[in-house]
């Protein structure tokens, strides 16, 4: 049964308990000019709604008759990848819950309030907005995992597999790995686990799912992904991991010169540490496009993301920034992610997780003093570093600052 139509969203709700979908209607009600919001009883009736009315989100229970939530999601993601998919169940079915890792891109457990519901399908709409080439969008809706390094992977299998399994062993593992990082930082913030919302530390998170979690997520559920060897000139995995940390340590550092926000400098460091995951998601879907829009950057001596503009349209920020939004990381994250080369198109006016994130991704690898670098940006001489935005570390009052930052970083972070 659907309701009225027009040129709204489009939510489709699917339960088989009709008090549940009557529930639903009356807390929602608040959404009647901003949603079309359509109401089907099992799995068979959405996909009827779906081969009729192109639905913008999903929202699934998983027990139910018949189609089950896991195999309903599973048709969708085949069928209509654009649609964002929401898992809403209870805490008692966790193994169904596995079995829909893959094909569901958040996890909300009943009771949830209108608020938070309501939040969640806007932040996901509105971050597929952002990225208006559709090809992309279907691309970034279907990825379930990304793949993690041989090495790493093998080791983490093996220690599961263990009889002597340790919890700090496989939290170590999974925090030196990018994708592993962003799968297990998807899981534990959502509200399935029943775990504090807000946990931005890869090892924090993996020990807080905790081992009879974290065996059958790698070892069934197929979380976690083997790399395969990718022929994309200018592009390595393993380079990109040791950016990744070196970035994450740094900015770190920086957040801690400003703040004793241990939310704020969590929320840094895995924004460091992902903040080029976009680049992964290019050399494995648009391995031929990213190897030419790296080919164009070394050619022009332009940075990456500018080369990738004219390619693609978009960048490997703002591709990053969309994944992760969409798996539902915290906000400041995503925006540190998605505006690190340019963060002045972020709202805001002061210090924050992007303001580290963009400084330090610039000063890592550099192959001259960092002092050296800042001590000419201080003297508004030509940045060493072209990507750098002076104008932005002005509007906030902190261009004199990063020196400071910059000798911290010399003593105690840079690899």
């Amino acid at each position: 049964m659907t309701e009225s139509m027009g040129p709204k969203r489009q939510v489709l709700f699917v339960d088989d308990e009709p008090n549940v979908l009557s529930g639903l209607r009356r807390m929602l009600r608040c959404q009647r000019n901003v949603w079309n919001m359509h109401f089907a009883g099992g799995g068979e009736a959405a996909l009827d709604v779906m081969r009729k009315i192109p639905i913008d989100v999903i929202v699934s229970d998983m027990r139910m008759p018949g189609m089950d939530g896991a195999e309903l999601l599973t048709q969708v993601a085949d069928r209509y990848p654009n649609t964002i998919r929401l898992v809403l169940s209870g805490q008692s079915e966790q193994e169904k819950i596995f079995r829909v890792i893959g094909p569901a891109h958040q996890f909300l457990s009943k009771p949830c309030d209108a608020d938070r519901l309501i939040h969640t399908i806007e932040r996901a709409v509105n971050l597929r907005a952002q990225l208006q080439d559709t090809a992309l969008q279907e691309i970034i809706s279907k990825i379930a995992a990304l793949p993690s390094l041989p090495e790493i992977y093998r080791d983490l299998v093996h220690e599961l597999e263990s009889d002597h399994a340790s919890i700090d062993r496989v939290a170590e593992m999974i925090e030196s790995d990018l994708a592993m990082s962003a799968k297990v930082l998807q899981l534990v913030n959502s509200s399935f686990f029943g775990l504090p919302s807000r946990v931005t530390a890869p090892k924090h998170a993996a020990s807080l799912l905790g081992l009879n979690i974290m065996r059958p997520l790698a070892l069934s559920a197929s979380v976690f992904l083997q790399y395969e060897s990718l022929d994309v000139d200018g592009f390595c995995l393993d380079h990109e991991i040791q950016h990744g940390l070196a970035v994450a340590v740094a900015a770190r550092r920086v957040a801690e010169c400003e703040t004793d926000d241990p939310g704020l400098i969590d929320d840094t460091f895995v924004a460091g540490m992902l903040h080029d995951i976009g680049k992964l998601i290019l050399a494995v879907h648009h391995t031929e496009a990213f190897t030419d829009a790296i080919r164009l950057a070394n050619a022009r001596q332009q940075p990456l993301w500018q080369a990738e503009l004219e390619i693609f349209q978009t960048t490997h920020a703002a591709i990053g920034g969309h994944l992760l939004g969409l798996w539902g990381l915290p906000n400041p994250v995503v925006e540190a992610v998605a505006f690190h080369h340019q963060p002045r198109s972020a709202p805001g006016g002061r210090f924050c997780p992007l303001t580290a994130v963009h400084v330090a991704n610039n000063l890592i690898g550099l192959d001259v003093s960092c002092c050296e670098t800042l001590a000419k940006c201080s003297e508004s001489s030509p940045p060493l570093e072209k990507d750098m935005d002076l104008e932005y570390l002005e509007s906030l009052q902190l261009k004199l600052r990063a020196e400071h930052w910059c000798n911290q970083m010399l003593t105690e972070a840079m690899p």
